[in-house]
């Protein structure tokens, strides 16, 4: 069994003064030198899987991030590292530009002190995969757990700041890829309106679903994070309304009552777990003993949402992701989605080894327009307008919760993961509306989330809610263990 040396815990005690209800603020060498021990070494966490050079981590200026670490997924666009996907096929993908995210960050004083790892294609390659696998960088632990599952697509990301190598992270989410690393590694993950971020130069899934957001350990850190990527950008239409509706996202959260506040359970995905159906009504009791109004909801999304979801996600991975590889460097060996399935089916030794590519191969048939604008216009209706926004105004409430999903699962590269049916993560990621996940405990020693939902550009109201919750809250949040579940 790996048992951490003095350094590493002290490194993690700098990093996580009290259990980590908030990571203390390091130099980026201080970072570095954590990433060395506990990452490379060590527990080899592999989150990270790139540095940037010594020259891109100065501290400049004096802007709202000034001098904080900051880590981005491997599928977002930095110009001083490659960005990868996690696919062989990309790992010289050095495009020298910076997403406009990452140039927001940069222009409001943050240092990008590297890239995390990432389920490859942000899980979109292949059925039975493990969450936090990639060909470039192996499997990444869950810092609690390191034989547990760090779930999602943005596992790296959420791997990295739970095991106290930066202070925050960016991920980003299709469905469930910012929200679930969050929840099973203890951290707040903020899956903002499809559209207040941009989304140019991330390497994409779905046109209609995909954002980044912030991870970080306090609402507060995931507000300021937002506030500095949020905006529009001419290059990415749908973020055209965004300026619009970007407010100081900090502003006030530390004041904020959940007096008189409607929260609307949804019952039906709490799940079946007796310990997590305990500690969410924990939760529940937290929010109504500092006011809030808990209304009981009875809803299940109808069957056909997620097959329509799945017809979207193909149809709009092989155009967007045709038109990412045409815009890639000339030595890049793939430049259409079937250029990357006759290359992975060339290096299957170190491609498919534990999982196929059945999703490109459907993509690459998913060419049927009309059934295209069909399932889009079902999977949006049944989501949004059928969905969260009946909810919100039939039961006449602020906010829609339920747990974000269940503790982490062993890590299984041979059956891939285990996911079981809690939470209601998918209405949101479908019908683009912001998400919110905050720690709510551990169930025997493993995080879980509470999720926080509400309508398109409700963002600010989602944030100021969960940051309520996140002070109510009575149960014990613990520091990672870096050591195996079992053990």
């Amino acid at each position: 069994m790996y048992r951490p040396s003095t350094l590493v815990l002290g490194i993690l005690a700098a990093a996580c003064p009290l259990s980590c209800p908030a990571a203390a603020q390091q130099t980026p060498e201080a970072y570095l030198q954590r990433i060395e021990a506990i990452n490379d070494s060590g527990p080899a966490i592999h989150a990270v899987v790139a540095v940037a050079p010594p020259e891109s981590l100065a501290i400049k200026g004096k802007g709202p991030l000034a001098g904080r670490a900051i880590l981005v997924k491997d599928n977002i666009e930095t110009r001083d590292m490659p960005t990868t996907a996690g696919s062989l096929a990309l790992k010289d993908n050095a495009t020298g530009r910076d997403a406009p995210l990452v140039s927001r960050l940069r222009g409001a004083g943050g240092v990008i002190l590297g890239k995390t790892n990432l389920s490859e294609w942000a899980n979109f390659r292949g059925e039975h995969s493990s969450s936090g696998w990639s060909a470039v960088g192996g499997q990444t632990k869950n810092p609690y757990a390191l034989d547990r599952s760090p779930c999602g697509s943005s596992s790296g990301s959420g791997a990295a700041v739970a095991a106290g190598m930066a202070w925050a992270a960016i991920g980003t989410e299709t469905d469930g890829s910012i929200t679930c690393p969050a929840s099973v590694m203890g951290l707040v993950g903020f899956k903002p309106t499809v559209g207040l971020v941009s989304r140019t130069h991330i390497v994409p899934i779905s046109s209609s679903q995909d954002t980044a957001g912030p991870m970080a350990w306090t609402v507060a850190d995931a507000a300021l994070l937002l506030n500095a990527i949020a905006g529009s950008d001419p290059a990415d239409p749908a973020t055209a309304d965004a300026d619009r509706h970007k407010p100081d996202f900090t502003v006030g959260l530390g004041k904020v009552s959940l007096k008189a506040v409607r929260i609307g359970v949804l019952r039906r995905q709490v799940g079946n777990m007796p310990a997590l159906t305990a500690l969410f009504e924990t939760a529940l009791a937290d929010m109504k003993r500092n006011g809030a109004q808990v209304v009981e909801i009875d809803f299940q999304p109808e069957a056909r949402l997620g097959k329509a979801e799945l017809a979207i996600m193909l149809h709009e991975f092989r155009e967007g992701v045709n038109a990412y590889l045409a815009g890639t460097p000339a030595t890049i060996p793939a430049r259409d989605l079937a250029g990357l399935i006759a290359f992975n089916q060339a290096h299957a030794a170190g491609e498919l080894r534990w999982y196929g590519q059945e999703l490109f191969e459907k993509a690459l048939a998913a060419t049927d327009d009309a059934a295209y604008a069909v399932a889009r216009a079902d999977a949006q209706r049944l989501a949004g307008a059928e969905g969260i926004d009946a909810l919100l105004r039939k039961y006449d409430v602020d906010i829609l919760v339920a747990p974000t999903t269940s503790p982490a699962w062993p890590i299984d590269p041979v059956l891939g993961d285990n996911f079981v049916d809690v939470g209601a993560g998918s209405l949101a990621a479908v019908a683009g509306y912001p998400h919110l996940s905050v720690p709510m405990g551990t169930v025997e020693g493993l995080p879980v989330g509470i999720s926080f939902m509400a309508g398109k550009w409700d963002d600010a109201k989602v944030l100021r809610i969960g940051a309520a919750y996140e002070r109510s809250r009575s149960a014990k949040l613990t520091a990672p263990a870096l050591r195996n579940w079992a053990q």
